[in-house]
């Protein structure tokens, strides 16, 4: 099996680009918004991009921040993976908003995979494929471009996690009843649920070590299907996930140095991931959510926080957890950030129907 190397990265977030959303997780600061006039009667925290650029705007700049970075002179060598929750909902929204109408919607741009579509006909893309597995979309297309290099099916896969915030995501998480009018507190005791973000996460995996390159080492996935939107309360399928990531891996829990937890902030996910993770590593694994940095980015969350954890292993730099004084668990937060020598982090992500996603990076100290 061939190694799998991350060698470009690129982000976009509420707290803005790559350097300024790096720079607000490992400094503990957060771009979350409380927002009074989004849903009627109710005052609901979120994560919106700065500024008024357009998402596809964004988009692109991601994806050419990458292809600046890398030795590749432009994608036609490249199999693109795009993860996404929404697809294409917000620009029907707009439409339909905007002329109170169905009439001028091109289902097309609606659809799922509209992301890889836009993308491949800027930058003509050896072959594309989308994901839609809600907030482990883009976790789940880390994997597969593992295994797709791992066999040498693809010498460069280009995975991509994007999700635009629309109403229809916000009322639906709103119906629920888990969305917090305040920043989201994952694992904390009081927390009063998640806030809905958009983002963008981009990383081009190749079969080649370069000298900044982080390794994927591993990745599990899982479906306990307990329930379409609550997790297995037993953590059954969490852990299930987790293991085999370290399976994969040929590593034990021990090794793992940093987690970089789903961790939403909601009462029924926290306490499933917290059992998860205190039945594999104990207490001794430092722990930390992004969630309440960057909001809950959904398909793309899982492309977002690899990218976190691939930071943090070149910093060889803890990124602290905010809002960890009052935990119900016995985790070991990161309260602030602080330099650590570190071998492999793990990044856990989490959906709906039980969808469960565990990837694990490591420090190349050789080719």
């Amino acid at each position: 099996m061939n190694k799998v190397y991350i060698n470009a990265t690129s982000i976009r977030t509420a707290c803005g680009n790559t350097e300024q959303t790096l720079y607000s997780i490992f400094e503990g600061k957060s771009s979350l918004i409380a927002f009074d006039n989004i849903v009627p009667q109710k005052i609901v925290c979120i994560g919106k991009f700065p500024g008024n650029t357009a998402f596809e705007s964004l988009l692109y700049e991601s994806v050419e921040e990458v292809l600046n970075l890398s030795t590749l002179d432009n994608y036609s060598n490249t199999l693109l993976l795009v993860g996404s929750s929404v697809g294409g909902m917000a620009s029907t929204e707009k439409i339909f908003f905007h002329e109170d109408s169905t009439n001028n919607i091109d289902t097309q741009k609606h659809i799922i995979n509209s992301i890889a579509s836009m993308l491949d006909e800027r930058y003509s893309f050896l072959s594309t494929r989308s994901f839609s597995t809600a907030c482990t979309s883009s976790a789940n297309a880390l994997k597969v471009a593992k295994e797709l290099i791992g066999v040498g099916a693809y010498e460069n896969i280009l995975v991509v996690g994007a999700d635009e915030i629309c109403l229809t995501t916000i009322f639906g998480f709103s119906s629920l009843g888990i969305l917090s009018d305040e920043i989201c507190t994952p694992f904390q005791n009081g927390r009063k649920g998640m806030n809905v973000a958009e983002g963008i996460g981009v990383l081009l995996l190749q079969n080649i070590h370069q000298g900044n390159s982080i390794e994927l080492v591993g990745a599990g996935v899982s479906s306990d299907a307990h329930h379409i939107a609550n997790p297995d309360p037993t953590a059954f399928g969490a852990a299930t996930a987790i293991q085999k990531a370290l399976n994969d891996a040929f590593l034990s829990a021990q090794d793992i140095d940093y987690i970089n937890a789903h961790g939403t902030g909601t009462q029924a996910n926290d306490a499933a991931e917290a059992k998860a993770i205190l039945t594999l590593f104990g207490d001794k694994v430092h722990v930390s959510s992004s969630k309440s940095n960057i909001g809950h980015t959904l398909g793309a969350a899982g492309a977002i926080e690899a990218i976190i954890c691939v930071e943090a292993l070149k910093k060889q730099t803890l990124p602290p957890q905010i809002y960890c004084d009052n935990n119900e668990s016995s985790l070991n937060f990161v309260a602030k950030a602080q330099k650590m020598k570190m071998r492999y982090a793990l990044s856990n992500s989490f959906a709906f129907g039980g969808n469960n996603v565990s990837v694990i990076f490591g420090v190349c100290y050789e080719n």
